[in-house]
């Protein structure tokens, strides 16, 4: 994620673009000599005797073991002196992992605050509490990067990024974290500040959020290449990113805060299932029919879910059992002739979209639905966000978004406990409570069951005449 002024410092389309030789730490040569052949790394022996990691290389399946083991190689080529922290990083990792697996207990120690000057957030601090073992590791701190939008990255960009994590880290990148961050595992306290420096001045990036404050947003590819996509998610991720800077890197939540854009009810990145604040694409008006691709795929002349079951012979494609039957509202209907949709009674599951894309399409009045509320199973059990506004337009400079964003953020660090995300306190006051703190009214969307609670409250407002009572009157039909 750029900063502003600096969106384009790698468009190569871009005059005097930022390219990979500009910023490299490592020459051709040096890549050279530290490359493996099969050989090689058949023949390397870690300096820890790791039998219970070993059994995780067997199989077909990819292994982070052997991932880690040559990356110890690696290192181990480049030399000390190619390097800022220990070159034997990646094999005190197994090493200590092979511990864990033998003593059934982790020796990671949290690393407390640990970070880099003016931000609270970012780096996960990590400790080895096997440090005269493992002095390799004695710092394992974790670095998050804030993605690029939609995850778009050229191969000089990428090669940047693994030159700072390889000289001044383990070399160990997750791409990506479930958040969405770019993740250097792995670096010495010493090495961070200088980290931030390359980030920000060489790279043109950031890092991310962390710990009690908003998490570094993701987004989609949305409209960049998703024929689906009701709003464009980049634009819409990165100005909320910039809007909200300081609260994504100076700590002042009761917890975490997750910002997540999907570009049409596909919803590539899980944001109903994990964002405090999911931002989902709709359309208001009609799905749009195109009959005579309806027919070609009755006819079997496309093939559904865009080829995606091609591999074997599923029989033909039934459009009355495998779209109709399939409709969670039963809004659509087939003569035999014509597909209908009752589009009023219509949620927006894209089912029959995702079967035939080519003959169906989302309307054009476009934009998104906002919910709150989803979180994973921490206190009382994971929970998906629920429907607040089921239509907004998603416009530059996306005041109407902001608004709610902030009014909900305001109650939420005002009522919030310790460690509670905003779905928990949305259970615990309720949603009437939350509604008014929004200023929205209830709505059908918005129900997830039927009553269970047979009392029902109201209001001052809603009751004629109020609360008070003549009591003289009252004393008239009611004597002592």
């Amino acid at each position: 994620m750029s900063a502003p002024g600096q969106e384009h410092l790698w468009d190569k389309e871009v005059k005097g673009h930022r390219t990979y030789n500009d910023i490299r730490i490592y020459s051709e040569d040096d890549l050279k000599k530290a490359a493996i052949t099969d050989e090689e790394l058949k023949a390397f022996k870690p300096k820890h005797s790791t039998p219970m990691l070993d059994e995780l290389e067997k199989g077909p399946w990819p292994s982070f073991v052997s991932d880690i083991k040559k990356e110890a190689l690696h290192r181990k080529k480049l030399g000390q002196d190619n390097l800022m922290i220990p070159e034997g990083i990646a094999e005190d990792l197994l090493g200590v992992v092979e511990l864990a697996y033998i003593d059934k207990e982790t020796h990671w120690k949290h690393g407390g605050i640990v970070g880099v000057l003016g931000y609270g957030g970012g780096v996960i601090g990590r400790y080895c509490d096997a440090q005269e073992k493992f002095p390799s590791i004695a710092h394992f701190h974790t670095v998050r990067v804030n993605q690029p939008g939609g995850k778009f990255y050229n191969t000089d960009y990428l090669r940047g990024l693994c030159d700072i994590c390889e000289y001044r880290g383990s070399g160990i990148m997750n791409m990506h974290g479930s958040t969405g961050d770019t993740v250097f595992l792995g670096t010495f306290t010493e090495q961070l500040e200088p980290i931030f420096f390359d980030l920000t001045h060489d790279m043109g990036g950031d890092i991310g959020g962390s710990g009690s404050n908003l998490r570094t947003p993701s987004d989609c590819l949305g409209k960049a290449r998703c024929e689906f996509a009701c709003y464009d998610t980049l634009a819409l991720c990165y100005d909320m990113t910039m809007t909200f800077q300081d609260e994504l890197h100076r700590p002042a939540f009761p917890y975490k805060f997750k910002f997540k854009f999907s570009g049409c009810p596909n919803d590539c990145v899980a944001a109903i299932a994990r964002a405090d604040a999911s931002f989902i694409g709709t359309w208001k008006d009609d799905i749009r029919i195109n009959q005579d691709a309806v027919k070609e795929y009755v006819a079997g002349k496309i093939p559904p879910d865009g080829g995606a079951f091609a591999g074997r012979d599923w029989g033909p494609f039934d459009i009355q059992k495998e779209v109709v039957d399939l409709c969670p509202t039963q809004c659509m209907s087939w003569d035999g002739k014509n597909l209908s949709i009752n589009n009023a009674e219509c949620n927006r599951c894209m089912h029959c979209i995702d079967v035939m894309p080519e003959a169906l399409r989302p309307g054009v009045d476009t934009g998104l639905t906002l919910l709150f509320g989803a979180k994973a199973p921490i206190l009382e059990g994971a929970q998906m966000s629920v429907v607040t506004i089921p239509f907004m337009y998603a416009k530059p400079p996306y005041d109407n978004i902001k608004d709610v964003v902030r009014k909900a953020l305001d109650w939420w660090m005002e009522e919030g406990k310790n460690r509670e995300r905003l779905g928990e306190c949305i259970q615990r006051f309720g949603l009437r409570t939350f509604l008014d703190v929004l200023g929205i009214p209830a709505m059908p969307q918005m129900v997830k069951e039927p009553r269970s609670n047979p009392y029902m409250f109201f209001k001052e407002a809603e009751v004629p005449g109020g609360w008070k009572r003549d009591i003289k009157e009252f004393r008239k039909k009611h004597p002592l």
